[in-house]
């Protein structure tokens, strides 16, 4: 079906990265990614497995600044692209890049908006989505464009899955970083539905009783970090798989140790361990109901050797694997 231009602020730019050879085993990232068009649908029949993947990006820091954190996750878009572009390309479906949409003057709203219209796009075309953040207010961003997709529009259960350190329900005054998942329930509730919402990798010592309390009013289901190994964490994904049709998958950056991610908002004492993260989206991405997925609170500007930008390649290398 026909569609219109997408709303993006800056259009795919040139991926770059190590030339071994044109040919098909030489394959990287950089040589296999292509400009999104908006004219062309993937094909209905496809498995979920080789839908064509299109990035977006999602330059924002406004919701890191409002929420008092250290801003920088603005440049977060070009440092995960730039940390993709080397990485051998396995994977057994296209992947398209659709530029960026950037928030300028603290003009978040504007931004989550053009987002969302540009994700329920893509998502309409047959796609798997990937956004890019921008700090973790990029996550209303993805919820608006997965809200107005057909899919969850036609009755499909939505779950959302957020690989945090932080619960981000936060009552403020204004839209921030620490937000985004009382703004869903909210939108959620207005449409007449309850948000289907669960969180791997909560730090208690950094979430207040008044957060866990609005998790337990919100039937927010969570596992604290501590309490997360290999099996208890495949036995928690596994349970809330089953209770939805199709899945947004949410990577804030923090959830990972510091060592490990030292280029985050707000750095994690303990964390939960890479192996574990990893072991989670392969086991999303098995699932079949991965629609749509974003990795947020990358700031390169704090990043040690692109350790952090890098985890976020790796792990979006698997979960389009």
């Amino acid at each position: 079906m026909p569609h219109t231009a997408l709303t993006v602020d800056i259009p795919p730019l040139t991926w770059r990265g190590r030339f071994d050879g044109d040919a098909a085993e030489h394959r990287r990232w950089w040589q296999a990614v292509t400009p999104y068009r908006h004219e062309t649908a993937a094909p209905q029949s496809l498995e979920p497995g080789r839908r064509p993947a299109v990035i977006l990006g999602f330059s924002s820091d406004a919701g890191v600044l409002r929420n008092k954190g250290r801003v920088g996750a603005a440049a977060a878009p070009a440092a995960i692209r730039a940390a993709l572009g080397p990485l051998a390309f396995h994977l057994p479906r296209e992947v398209f890049d659709a530029g960026d949409v950037t928030v300028k003057d603290n003009a978040l709203e504007a931004g989550q908006a053009r987002a969302g219209l540009a994700v329920s796009e893509m998502l309409d075309a047959g796609n798997l989505t990937v956004l890019l953040g921008g700090g973790h207010e990029t996550a209303f961003a993805s919820y608006l464009g997965v809200a107005g997709s057909e899919a969850v529009r036609g009755g499909k259960r939505l779950g959302v899955l957020n690989l945090d350190a932080h619960f981000d329900l936060r009552e403020a005054p204004e839209p921030s970083s620490g937000t985004p998942f009382l703004q869903m329930a909210r939108a959620e509730e207005a449409a007449e539905r309850a948000l289907n919402y669960a969180v791997v990798g909560i730090s208690e010592p950094n979430n207040t009783r008044a957060l866990f309390k609005t998790a337990d009013r919100l039937g927010v289901k969570y596992l604290l970090d501590e309490d997360c190994t290999a099996e208890a964490t495949r036995q928690f994904v596994a349970d809330f798989l089953d209770t939805v049709d199709v899945l947004y998958l949410t990577i804030d950056l923090d959830v990972l140790p510091a060592a490990v991610a030292p280029g985050v908002s707000a750095p994690a004492a303990f964390g939960v361990p890479l192996p574990v993260i990893s072991s989670v989206c392969r086991q999303v991405a098995a699932s079949g109901k991965l629609l749509h997925l974003d990795v947020a609170e990358l700031n390169p500007k704090f990043d040690i050797d692109q350790r952090t930008a890098k985890v976020a390649a790796r792990l979006v290398n698997t979960l389009l694997g």
